[in-house]
C-alpha cells in the first residue's frame, strides 16, 4: 500500500503559531498603511459557525487585532447551522458556513452575501487496527451504502473490491455523522448524491438530513467531536474538515482515498485540490453560490468546497461596516489572511485571483 503523504503539512504546535502573528505583523502594517481605513472608535464583531473553518479565524484574528488595536472579535465553533441562522438574524456579522445560502433563503434574506475565503477539503477517515496507515479506496456509491444501512460490515465485497489484496476485517462498520447543523454534512452528503442516485433520490443534501436509522451508528457535534468519537470507537467511520487533519495524524487514523468524477482515487492534498479548483473557478457566479464537489478531471479531489463569510450588506453602523470591509479584505490576500503560512497550517488553499476579485466586490457592498 501507498505510504501516508508527507506533502503540505505543518505542524499545527505553538512555534507555527506564533510565527504566523509574528512574521505576518509587518505584513499587515504595510498592507493597511495608506490604503484601508478603519473605524477610529472600538468595534467589536462576533463570527460565529462553521468548526471547519473556526482554526483558521483563530490564527488570524491574533495577528489582524494585533495591529488593529481598536478591534475586538469574537470566534466560536458552533457549526454552519448556527453561522447560518445566526447571521441572517443579524446577531452575528460574520456568519462562518462551509455552504453557502440556498435560493430559497436568498429570496427571504436577500440582503445577505456569500464571501468565500478560502478553499477547504474534507476528508474521510476511519480507525481499522491495523489498516490506519494504510490509504482504503473508497468510492461515493460505498459511502452512501455504509451510511444508509445497506453495507454494514467492513468485508463487505463492494468495499473489498475496491480494495483488492487487502484484508479487510469481518466487523460491524460505525457510521459517524454530525448530528447539529452542518456544512460539512453539506459537502459530504452533496459527494454522496452527486455520485449516487439512489442517495440523490432518497436522502439529497444539505446542513442536516434525515439520516437512515442504521445500527450501531453515532452522532457527534463538530468537527472536533467527530474526530474523538472516531478516535474512540474502532471500526469506525467519519467525514472530516481537512483542519482537523493534524489531530488526525496524531491519533494515527486512517485518511482515505476517494473515487472521483474521473473514476481515479486521489487523497486530499493541496495539488488535488487545487486541481478541481481550476477546472470550477471559471463556473463561479457573481454571488459565489456554487457547488464545487465532485469536479471533473483525472486529479481532482472530490471534496472540496469554498469556505463562506455569511454577511449582510446592511451593518449597523458605518463602523462595523467599515471593520468588516477592512479585516475580510486582509482576510482574501495572499499577504494577508490567505497567506501561505496560514493556509498550509490548517490544510487549506488559497483563493485563485478571479476567486479573490469576486469577494472583494461583495466585499464592497458592505455598508
Amino acid at each position: 500500500m501507498p505510504n501516508r503523504r508527507k506533502d503540505n503539512r505543518v505542524p499545527r504546535s505553538r512555534w507555527v503559531l506564533r510565527g504566523c502573528a509574528l512574521t505576518l505583523v509587518l505584513a499587515v502594517s504595510a498592507m493597511f498603511g495608506g490604503r484601508v481605513t478603519l473605524a477610529a472608535n472600538s468595534v467589536n464583531l462576533l463570527e460565529t459557525g462553521s468548526s471547519l473553518l473556526y482554526p483558521l479565524f483563530n490564527l488570524w484574528v491574533p495577528t489582524y487585532t494585533h495591529v488593529h488595536g481598536n478591534l475586538r472579535i469574537t470566534t466560536q465553533s458552533t457549526g454552519s447551522g448556527t453561522g447560518i441562522s445566526q447571521s441572517v438574524a443579524g446577531i452575528a456579522q460574520i456568519g462562518a458556513s462551509d455552504a453557502y445560502l440556498s435560493d430559497a433563503m436568498m429570496r427571504m434574506h436577500s440582503n445577505m452575501l456569500n464571501i468565500p475565503l478560502a478553499i477547504s477539503m474534507q476528508m474521510v477517515n476511519y480507525n481499522l487496527p491495523g489498516l490506519n496507515r494504510s490509504h482504503l479506496k473508497l468510492s461515493g456509491p460505498v459511502l452512501a451504502g455504509i451510511y444508509d444501512g445497506k453495507i454494514t460490515n467492513w468485508s463487505d465485497g463492494q468495499i473489498a473490491k475496491l480494495n483488492p489484496g487487502v484484508k479487510l476485517p469481518n466487523h460491524s462498520i460505525i457510521p459517524i455523522h454530525r448530528s447539529d447543523g452542518s456544512g460539512d454534512t453539506f459537502i459530504f452528503t452533496q459527494y454522496l448524491a452527486f455520485s449516487t442516485q439512489d442517495w440523490a433520490n432518497s436522502i439529497s443534501y444539505g446542513t442536516t438530513v434525515s439520516w437512515p436509522a442504521v445500527s450501531g451508528g453515532l452522532g457527534a457535534v463538530g468537527n472536533p467531536g467527530m474526530e474523538t468519537a472516531l478516535k474512540d470507537n474502532p471500526y469506525g467511520i467519519a467525514y472530516i474538515g481537512t483542519s482537523y487533519e493534524d489531530a488526525i495524524e496524531k491519533d494515527g487514523l486512517g485518511i482515505a482515498s476517494l473515487l472521483n468524477k474521473s473514476g481515479n482515487f486521489v487523497l486530499p492534498t493541496a495539488s488535488t485540490a487545487m486541481a478541481a479548483a481550476n477546472v470550477m473557478v471559471a463556473k463561479t457566479p457573481k454571488d459565489e453560490r456554487i457547488s464545487l464537489i465532485f469536479a471533473p478531471g483525472a486529479q481532482s479531489y472530490p471534496i472540496i468546497n469554498y469556505e463562506y463569510a455569511l454577511v449582510s450588506k446592511q451593518q449597523p453602523s458605518g463602523d462595523v461596516a467599515a471593520a468588516l470591509r477592512s479585516f475580510l479584505s486582509w482576510g482574501i490576500s495572499k499577504t494577508g489572511g490567505n497567506a501561505p503560512h496560514y493556509m498550509m497550517a490548517v490544510h487549506f488553499v488559497a483563493l485563485p485571483p478571479s476567486v479573490v476579485q469576486l469577494s472583494q466586490a461583495q466585499i464592497a457592498e458592505i455598508q
